[in-house]
């Protein structure tokens, strides 16, 4: 059941991955807004970039990583042979 249970918090394909990508995004971008309204100024837009940019290094880790699980998958699956030719 615990296994069953795990597999929720396994990300599984780009699509699931692009959603999670961009409920990140929507949370970096409210979290900036509220960095410059607390940090008027260039702080407060250098926090807000930094924020933003964290998404997008995570993203992009985030589908290195569904590329790399789908090539292993590839590599450890069997191949059939027919000898018969």
């Amino acid at each position: 059941m615990l296994r069953k249970i795990s597999r929720l918090f396994v990300i599984k394909n780009r699509f699931e991955a692009s959603a999670i990508i961009y409920a990140l995004a929507l949370g970096s971008a409210e979290r900036g807004h509220i960095y410059l309204a607390q940090y008027p100024g260039f702080g407060g837009k250098l926090l807000f970039l930094a924020s933003c940019l964290a998404v997008f290094m995570a993203g992009a880790k985030i589908m290195d990583a569904m590329k790399y699980e789908r090539e292993a998958r590839a590599a450890a699956a069997p191949v059939t042979v027919d000898l018969d030719q």
